[in-house]
C-alpha cells in the first residue's frame, strides 16, 4: 500500500497480481485498443444504472485502460474537451493511481461510494480535485481462470445514491461481460 506522508491516507493498494492480469490480458487481446462492443456495453452499463459515465476498465502495472466507455453527449471521450463544459475529462488513459477501479481490482470485491468526500481514504484521490468525481461504482471482472481483468464501473460528478439495487446490478452486469469475454476466448481459442 502506498500512503500520503502527511496525511497517511490509503491512496492506491499495492497489486502483486498485476504482471499476471497484463499476461492474460494479452493472451486475451484485452487492454490495448478501443472495443466496440465494450462501448456498446458502458452505453448499456450508464443507461441501466442512471450514471452520466461509465467504464469497462483494464488495469496493467501503470494505467488503467478504458476499452469500453461511455459519457454524455456533447463531452469529446477522447480528450474530454466537450461543448457542455462538464466538470468531468474523458479519456480512454487513467493513471493506475488516479480513481477508485484499482482498489476493486485488489479488493476483488465490488466498491459503493456514494459520496467519495464522506470517505476520508477516498476523498484526497486525485480525480476529486482534478475531475470532479463525486459517487464511483464498480465490480471486477473476475475471469475463469480466477485472474481479475478489470473493472465495469459507473461515475457521476454529483453524490448519487446507489444503493442495493445499483450494487446487485453492476454485479450482475460484471459477471455478464465476464462470461462474454470467455466466449471471446472459446470463439478465438
Amino acid at each position: 500500500m502506498t500512503y500520503d506522508p502527511t496525511g497517511h491516507l490509503l491512496l492506491t493498494p499495492v497489486d502483486k497480481e498485476a504482471p499476471g492480469r497484463v499476461r492474460r490480458l494479452r493472451q486475451l487481446g484485452l487492454g490495448e485498443r478501443p472495443d466496440d462492443a465494450f462501448d456498446a456495453f458502458a452505453d448499456r452499463l450508464a443507461e441501466v444504472i442512471g450514471a452520466p459515465y461509465s467504464m469497462v476498465n483494464f488495469i496493467d502495472e501503470n494505467q488503467q485502460f478504458f476499452a469500453g466507455l461511455h459519457a454524455p453527449q456533447g463531452v469529446d471521450a477522447e480528450s474530454g474537451s466537450g461543448e457542455s463544459g462538464a466538470a468531468v475529462g474523458v479519456s480512454r488513459y487513467m493513471a493506475r493511481d488516479h480513481g477508485y477501479c484499482p482498489h476493486v481490482v485488489v479488493r476483488r470485491k465490488a466498491l459503493v461510494l456514494e459520496d467519495v468526500c464522506d470517505y476520508p481514504r477516498f476523498a484526497g484521490n486525485p480525480v476529486v480535485d482534478e475531475i470532479g468525481i463525486r459517487s464511483y461504482l464498480g465490480a471486477p471482472l473476475i475471469d475463469r481462470t480466477g485472474m481479475v481483468l478489470g473493472t465495469v464501473c459507473v461515475v457521476d460528478t454529483e453524490p448519487h445514491p446507489w444503493g442495493r439495487a445499483g450494487l446487485a446490478t453492476i454485479k450482475s452486469l460484471a459477471a455478464e461481460l465476464t462470461e462474454e469475454i470467455g466466449r471471446r476466448e472459446n470463439v478465438s481459442g
